[in-house]
């Protein structure tokens, strides 16, 4: 039975998005001194906003209506390399500033799918309730 139409495993998928987020960036702030280590950057697939612009929750009430199509194809993440770039003489390409920026980004962003899941949640603690 899914309560909330899909919503929580979007917020699932987007948190496990900032988590692994979370640890590349902390392992591009840990090696900033390290010799030729490359900086690694995670892409997400707009997981979040394919989600709510693609999910139609449309029910069939007749055998003989057209069915809605859902893409059912497995949204995620990956880590890259960025390869091209150096910005110290020994041939590293970590810059401190940008990763900083990025780790307090991915924190307002996780917290904010944390709220909105407990959010849900609520909701759902509330109905159980009976509305109190």
């Amino acid at each position: 039975m899914d309560f909330f139409g899909g919503t929580i495993r979007s917020l699932e998928s987007s948190l496990d998005y900032a988590t692994m987020k979370n640890r590349t960036i902390s392992n591009n702030i840990a090696n900033v001194n390290t010799p030729n280590y490359k900086a690694k950057e995670v892409t997400f697939n707009n997981v979040l906003q394919d989600e709510l612009s693609s999910s139609i929750n449309a029910k069939r009430t007749n055998a003989k209506h057209i069915p809605f199509q859902q893409n059912g194809e497995t949204k995620s993440f990956h880590i890259s390399t960025k390869n091209n770039t150096t910005y110290n003489h020994n041939g590293n390409n970590v810059d401190i500033d940008k990763e900083m920026t990025e780790l307090a980004k991915n924190q307002i962003y996780y917290q904010s799918l944390v709220d909105r899941i407990n959010g849900k949640f609520s909701s759902l603690q509330t109905v159980i309730r009976g509305g109190n």
